[in-house]
């Protein structure tokens, strides 16, 4: 079909929208259509019947078809919060609107932690729910800022589909790119909203084409824009041939108007465009396209449908959400396009004991949103309240009753649910039940993030893992009143419970918690809020990078352990080599280390091999240069002995610890540090400086583009973590506060050598204080 209509446009194509005759015909039918489509009240959705809906009751489905489980996400300060602000607004959930700094004195509504109004960011994920029309939509209003992905992340896990929000202005950026990724990982559908159209130097049609080029998504405009920057009056529906503007104090008062004449000709171009990007997305519209058939707004609403939910289109919509401008459309979009719980496929795994050995493919088990099913929930999310822990649940199967039990598949732990509400930000309203595809929360219940929940043990059926990124920060802490431990301790479990990105580590040669996250900004926070939530003050120290060790080579091992100490000793004889992993094994292995046996016979007796490749994998938890995980390292096997009465799986254990650090020595060890990708924004005239600025950071500047509306220059880099800190100071005072920038993890790279020697012989200065200070005082000495 592709082909066919390749050939069609080469012929001709565009010719069908200069033919004056079917424009009008176009227009008259969508004239009519939209007489008699209301759109804000009685919102009638054309949905796709499929496999997935086709066991499901009738009564039920009705029910399910009027159901949206939605996230908003974008790159930071894109409008994520101030257009969730809007939606409540219009769907009657909140009577006044605030804005998101508290520059009013209240803050926005989702952003409700204290922190998150003072720095006008939203730093946890929020959850409410409101009503357009017939509709029920669950909301998940997301963090943008880098340091915060796990929020994204566990919000798209459990959601049906999205809103990608675009800034008019800086367009598709780096975050974007980051939810991008995380969207397609977990196959949401989704909508973008192209925001702040008032802004100066707002460019929509620029922002298409990088979502197109950037993104490679096949989007198409379903609105444009009347005016921009000051003079945005309101949008033209592409679609239904009309013009909307927002009156009344708040834009919500929708007005209906023919197109402005001067719109005319760049309707029909958009038309044309989204026509031929849905001919691409569908072969049925690619048919009536060909054949020049009569093609009514109702079928391209059926179609746009159809080509969202399978992921081949992405309808963009206008507006500046701060305006009031172009957000009751977009909710008509998120009714019409985005697809109920009952249209999207989700699987278990099956854990019971006869499938234990089958691959996870052949245990997977479709979920179906049918409340007469058994019960099948998942913690995505939780938060410590002054009530106790809330849990997050999203509900996949069956139903949820206030007062009945479930279980924890994980622990086996049988649970009776004492409370069930729906969220509003940080408000909670108790309800008696919960329908398949709802969002809702639990009180009192002991559990973590990611475990399942079932109506019995008979199902063990536990949800496909959600993706968690390593830290790649680390600080020290260390409490300022010694009296408050116990304090201190139970603020490091509730923040490892809330967050898997947050981790905690003792260092037991420096005696120091290590706390590891996603950035400075992400550990900052939680020792802010280790003050604010738990009145415990810390002192925090410089912070750590998470090196890796790897090996450049093949290194031999020939070890033989041996210990007397009267009675039974230990024996254990090793022979092998280890070698670096390629590029294919280390994408397919999540802890990036192989063990193999390739011994030939019993020289080790099989009930031993457990213990080898135990003490291999506990070598690689600490390497040999700088004490951190090693990767990339395939361990084989090849050969060993054993003794009748002293070998032991304990004995093989240490044998093969001691074994790998002879043959990391001479497998040429290098040490791989964390690359940044860094986006940088400054004006014109500092250009210059900021690209030294990145070169003397040992930065690679990977692209760089000159803004055509504000004289702005953006600059792509990679730059390693460890050169990083600090640059927040840096990049202020050379642009007089000017510049901005974001950076998320890209990769781990080898070091050079000297700088590898630089880090092994900080890392021995850190290991050993009193040495450093012994030295230091011999030089005073000898100087003196």
């Amino acid at each position: 079909m592709k082909k066919t209509l390749q050939f069609y446009r080469s012929a001709g194509a565009t010719k069908i929208f200069n033919n004056k005759q079917l424009i009008s015909s176009i227009s008259q039918q969508t004239r009519l259509f939209s007489q008699k489509l209301n759109v804000n009240s009685n919102l009638d959705v054309i949905d796709v019947e499929d496999e997935a809906t086709q066991h499901i009751p009738k009564e039920q489905m009705q029910h399910m078809a009027k159901l949206r489980n939605i996230g908003i996400s974008a790159h930071i300060d894109s409008g994520k919060t101030t257009l969730t602000e809007r939606i409540l607004f219009f769907t009657g959930r909140i009577k006044e609107i605030h804005e998101v700094k508290g520059t009013d004195g209240v803050g926005a509504t989702m952003d409700s932690m204290d922190l998150e109004r003072e720095k006008g960011i939203t730093i946890q994920s929020a959850a409410t729910y409101c009503n357009w029309g017939k509709h029920h939509i669950n909301i998940i209003d997301t963090p943008g800022h880098v340091d915060f992905t796990i929020e994204v992340e566990r919000a798209l896990r459990v959601l049906d589909g999205a809103i990608l929000i675009l800034c008019s202005v800086s367009g598709v950026q780096s975050q974007s790119l980051t939810v991008d990724r995380q969207m397609k990982r977990y196959g949401v559908p989704r909508l973008c909203f192209i925001n702040k159209l008032d802004r100066l130097g707002a460019n929509p049609d620029r922002v298409i084409q990088q979502v197109r080029d950037k993104l490679k998504l096949n989007a198409a405009a379903v609105q444009i824009p009347m005016g921009l920057e000051d003079s945005l009056q309101g949008v033209i529906d592409v679609i239904e041939n009309r013009a909307i503007y927002f009156e009344g104090d708040n834009g919500e008062k929708l007005v209906y108007k023919d197109i402005p004449e001067r719109y005319q000709q760049e309707v029909q171009t958009k038309r044309a465009e989204l026509y031929e990007r849905l001919a691409d997305a569908d072969d049925e519209f690619a048919e009536k396209y060909l054949e020049d058939a009569e093609i009514t707004p109702e079928f391209i609403h059926k179609v746009i449908r159809r080509a969202t939910i399978a992921n081949k289109f992405a309808a963009v919509f206008m507006g500046s959400a701060k305006k009031n401008t172009g957000v009751q459309p977009l909710l008509d979009g998120v009714i019409r396009y985005l697809p109920n719980p009952a249209q999207v496929k989700n699987y278990a795994i099956d854990y019971s004991e006869e499938k234990q050995n089958l691959p996870e493919a052949e245990r997977k088990v479709e979920t179906i949103a049918d409340s007469t099913k058994p019960f099948l929930g998942l913690a995505f999310k939780l938060e410590e309240g002054k009530y106790g822990q809330l849990t997050y649940v999203r509900v996949y199967q069956g139903s949820l009753k206030k007062g009945s039990t479930i279980y924890n598949v994980r622990t086996g732990e049988k649970i009776k649910v004492p409370r069930l509400v729906r969220m509003h930000a940080n408000e909670m309203e108790d309800v008696n039940d919960i329908g398949p595809g709802e969002i809702c929360a639990l009180f009192g219940i002991d559990c973590s993030s990611g475990d399942a929940f079932t109506a019995n043990l008979k199902q063990k059926y536990s949800m496909e893992n959600m993706f968690v990124p390593e830290p790649v920060v680390s600080k020290s802490i260390q409490i300022k009143d010694r009296q408050k431990e116990a304090v201190f301790a139970k603020a490091l479990s509730k923040f490892q419970r809330e967050d898997p990105t947050f981790r905690v580590t003792f260092d037991p040669e420096g005696n120091q918690t290590i706390i590891h996250g996603m950035g400075e900004l992400h550990l900052d926070i939680y020792v802010e809020r280790m003050k604010r939530e738990f009145d415990c003050e810390v002192i925090v120290g410089k912070p750590y990078v998470a090196y890796r060790e790897t090996i450049q080579g093949r290194g031999e091992y020939n070890y033989t352990h041996k210990k007397q100490s009267g009675g039974a000793g230990q024996y254990a004889k090793v022979i092998g080599h280890i070698e670096a992993m390629d590029e294919k094994e280390m994408e397919e292995t999540p802890d990036k280390f192989i063990f193999e046996n390739r011994i030939i016979g019993n020289a080790i007796t099989p009930g031993y091999i457990a213990g080898c490749e135990k003490g291999f994998r506990e070598a690689v938890h600490k390497g040999p240069l700088i004490g951190c995980p090693v990767w990339g390292v395939k361990a084989i096997l090849s050969d060993g002995a054993i003794h009748s009465v002293d070998s032991s799986e304990l004995a093989f254990r240490i044998a093969c610890v001691q074994a790998f650090k002879q043959a990391f020595d001479k497998a040429r060890p290098s040490i791989l540090e964390p690359i940044m990708k860094v986006e940088i924004v400054v004006p014109e005239e500092y250009q210059g400086e900021i690209l030294g600025s990145i070169s003397q950071r040992r930065g690679t500047i990977t692209n760089s583009e000159r803004s055509a509306s504000d004289a702005t220059w953006t600059i792509w880099a990679e730059v390693p973590l460890s050169e990083m800190f600090g640059y927040t100071t840096v990049l202020r005072s050379s642009t007089q506060g000017k510049g901005e920038y974001s950076m998320e993890y890209l990769t781990h790279r080898p070091v050079t050598p000297d700088i590898q020697q630089k880090i092994i012989e900080e890392k021995q200065r850190e290991s050993n204080p009193t040495t450093e200070a012994a030295n230091s005082n011999e030089k005073g000495k000898k100087k003196k």
